[in-house]
């Protein structure tokens, strides 16, 4: 049986008929150091017939406090769905963050959140994790929590805990500059961008080239470098390799960041549709063309470049 994921969008919508292993944080981009973190949560619920929950916060708590609406993430929260329950977390909960939220006292936030609320037996979580209004309460306080409220408290340690920043940090930075192979390695699979197909300019067709003109979900989310990329993407369960344009189609004269793509082997119109694509290799940097010929000349090339890439990801898992 397939496992499902049950998602709570404020924590005063779950109530657990038994008690939580519980881990905390944004767990942004779910990759593999987050998912060593996940899989421990797991796997200990699992042995204790437990509850397997991660406890989040949206919007993230930089774009509140620190008013940081720049802010650019590497999952939308669909995306982080998909991905957690993949792992066999059993509740996600999806705390909205806001200004009063951010005031409650650490007693408050552990008793009335964490304890009465989420049931928390176990709560695995960073040496460094502060909490509580002004974030004054630390590991040490969650520890005493713990023995007034019959919970344990498992530290993630500080050598795990840089390990998962690191990968951040270099999953953001390839994507910066268009190193998804980079990213991809960390990520433990391909970097996704989903959004809806909408209508373009048609300029593809007018190629002989037509492009599936995507508007990504969310301004939060982090796009790549501009560039030229092979992509996947699956729609009536069959897989269709393609190469996604992400820029601005300057030799038309263009200035909206756009993202495009062209499926090889496949003409239908996805107009409307929601579409998930997966970056899986950089073929190269934006350019502007003389004209509409050399343009349609670079397309060509390009597709031919996709297509000598294709064998090397055919086995891969999206």
């Amino acid at each position: 049986m397939e496992h499902k994921m049950q998602v709570h969008n404020q924590a005063n919508e779950f109530n657990p008929d038994r008690g939580s292993v519980i881990t905390i944080g944004t767990f942004d981009g779910v990759h593999l150091g987050h998912r060593a973190i996940l899989k421990k949560v797991v796997a200990q619920a699992k042995a204790r017939d437990l509850n397997a929950v991660l406890l989040t916060f949206f919007p993230h708590p930089r774009m509140v406090v620190q008013k940081q609406t720049d802010l650019k993430l590497l999952n939308t929260l669909d995306e982080k769905i998909q991905l957690l329950e993949a792992i066999g977390i059993d509740h996600l909960v999806v705390q909205p963050f806001t200004k009063e939220f951010s005031r409650l006292t650490a007693v408050e936030y552990v008793r009335d959140l964490l304890v009465n609320q989420l049931k928390a037996k176990k709560i695995i979580i960073g040496y460094d994790h502060r909490f509580g209004r002004n974030r004054t309460a630390n590991i040490d306080d969650l520890k005493e929590y713990g023995s007034v409220f019959d919970f344990e408290v498992e530290e993630i340690s500080a050598q795990q805990k840089d390990a998962v920043a690191i990968s951040s940090t270099k999953i953001r930075k390839a994507l910066e500059s268009g190193d998804v192979g980079t990213a991809n390695t960390y990520l433990g699979g391909a970097y996704p961008l989903s959004g809806t197909i909408i209508h373009g300019q048609s300029l593809g067709n007018t190629l002989g080239y037509p492009t599936a003109n995507f508007v990504v979900d969310q301004p939060y989310k982090l796009i790549p470098k501009q560039g030229v990329y092979l992509s996947r993407a699956e729609f009536e369960r069959q897989k269709y390799f393609g190469v996604t344009n992400i820029g601005t189609n300057p030799t038309v004269g263009g200035v909206d960041q756009r993202v495009e793509t062209h499926f090889m082997g496949f003409s239908a119109d996805l107009y409307g549709q929601s579409l998930q694509i997966h970056l899986l290799s950089r073929i190269r940097d934006q350019k502007v063309f003389p004209d509409l010929a050399a343009l349609k000349s670079a397309i060509a090339q390009d597709i031919e470049h996709a297509q000598s890439l294709i064998p090397k990801f055919s086995g891969s898992v999206v």
